[in-house]
């Protein structure tokens, strides 16, 4: 039973929305990441810049360290309303000449030479700080002073913002049009598989013609598969047609004599007339039987030819026990019934009820309309081939009808169904082996089943199991 599920389309296209967002949300966490390298870039340079114009106001005079920082180095950092700036300057000796006594950055900085920037804290505000040493060349007191500058990260933590909201909208803009491209694309994508179900519910129910549409390579698989099945079910249906018409064909004229044959029976009233009336009505009886147990063989023959499974049989055992079946049709006439078997198992792969079936009816045929005095079975291997002769000494069959006999129904037997070598002839074709014949010699005429030998075959159960 087919469960519905979720739409292909809808798979497809959640699958991409999963990806995108995932895509959106890595896009924009590393928007986040470089627009705060960005920010902190851009206000290091001020917070630099800064450090440097108080580190050119510091003056050594008589021996004394002074400094007087610029009022223009706090203006550019003072653009930010929200932001505060902390500042010290520390002299050789480590004394602070002016600023923040407490404000001190990550680190010993007494060695530096070079701008240093890092991160802190100070005051319970986290801050960046800037630290910039000058060496001072008096005679008296020479060394290196440094200037310490720090800054709250307001100013930086919106410009990190603000350059983030706008990558993600950029983001989100390319996103959405990237979407909506995909969206139309997976659409046209998946017509053809519309264009395949709108060709389907449009036929008519009888109309089993391959489908005849231009598609893409990736469903020609599936198309191929749903034509190579319409075409078996054409087939099978065709197949099945035909049986149902022969069937009624060859039914209608033995009821049809069997009706005629009970009207006289009513009609009759001399006894010895009514005995023979009676005896007619028993043959047209069994013949019916006969006829019916054909059709019911056939059809099943018909029917396991597409889903049984094979397995590794003996074939001499096979035919052996068909022929042990078969001898009670031979008690009321003298005929030698005997089997040839072969020194070692013939084994092939196949289905033994269809194979049984076979067997059967080519015995059954040689019993009733060839064989005279003698009927022999024969099983033995020849290369790569299991033969099965089943040989008489009747009159056999004319080679000019050889092609007619393999057709259901034809017979020239008055009491013959016609099915027997039709019966034979699909077992043998689903086993991909050959129905032949042997024109009537000293030996006899010969009904050939020809199958492909299986070598080097584990071996297979007995004829109690088999059968």
């Amino acid at each position: 039973m087919i469960r519905p599920g979720r739409s292909l389309y809808s798979r497809i296209i959640l699958i991409i929305a999963v990806v995108f967002a995932a895509g959106s949300v890595a896009l924009g966490t590393a928007a986040w990441f470089y627009a705060r390298i960005a920010a902190d870039d851009a206000y290091d340079r001020l917070l630099v810049g800064a450090a440097l114009q108080i580190a050119e106001s510091i003056y050594a005079q008589e021996g004394a360290i002074s400094v007087d920082p610029p009022v223009s180095a706090f203006e550019t950092l003072s653009l930010s309303v929200n932001d505060r700036i902390f500042y010290k300057v520390v002299d050789p000796r480590g004394e602070v000449l002016t600023g923040y006594d407490d404000l001190a950055p990550a680190g010993s900085f007494a060695d530096a030479r070079e701008p240093l920037i890092s991160d802190g804290e100070y005051r319970g505000f986290p801050v960046r700080v800037a630290v910039v040493g000058r060496l001072v060349s008096d005679p008296v007191a020479p060394g290196w002073t440094h200037v310490i500058v720090a800054q709250t990260r307001e100013a930086r933590a919106s410009l990190t913002r603000d350059l983030t909201l706008k990558a993600l909208l950029l983001v989100f803009a390319m996103t959405s049009l990237a979407f909506m491209g995909v969206l139309f694309a997976v659409r046209r994508a998946l017509e053809p598989l519309t264009r395949v179900e709108r060709e389907l519910r449009s036929r008519d129910p009888k109309d089993l013609t391959p489908l005849d549409l231009e598609i893409p390579r990736e469903i020609q698989t599936l198309v191929f598969t749903i034509n190579r099945f319409m075409d078996r079910l054409s087939g099978r249906i065709a197949l099945m047609q035909r049986f149902i018409a022969d069937a009624a064909h060859q039914i209608r004229t033995p009821l049809a004599g069997l009706a005629s044959q009970v009207d006289l029976l009513t009609e009759e009233t001399r006894p010895e007339r009514r005995e023979q009336q009676l005896n007619r009505v028993r043959e047209r009886t069994a013949e019916l039987g006969r006829l019916t147990n054909q059709l019911l063989n056939h059809a099943m023959i018909i029917h396991r030819a597409e889903i049984a499974e094979f397995d590794t049989i003996d074939l001499a055992v096979l035919a052996r026990q068909m022929l042990i079946n078969a001898v009670p049709l031979s008690l009321d006439r003298d005929v030698d019934i005997s089997f040839k078997e072969p020194p070692d198992p013939v084994l092939m792969r196949g289905d033994a009820v269809s194979l049984r079936e076979a067997l059967s009816n080519l015995i059954h045929n040689a019993l009733k309309h060839g064989a005279e005095t003698r009927l022999e079975v024969r099983v033995f291997a020849e290369d790569d081939a299991a033969i099965v002769e089943v040989v008489d000494d009747g009159p056999g069959i004319p080679v000019s009808e050889w092609q007619q006999v393999r057709e259901p129904f034809h017979t020239k037997s008055a009491t013959g169904s016609g099915l027997g070598l039709s019966i034979a002839g699909d077992v043998v074709r689903a086993h991909g082996g050959e129905l032949r014949f042997r024109e009537r010699s000293e030996d006899g005429f010969a009904v050939i089943l020809h199958f492909r030998r299986l070598r080097d075959a584990p071996k297979p159960p007995d004829s109690g199991d088999a059968l």
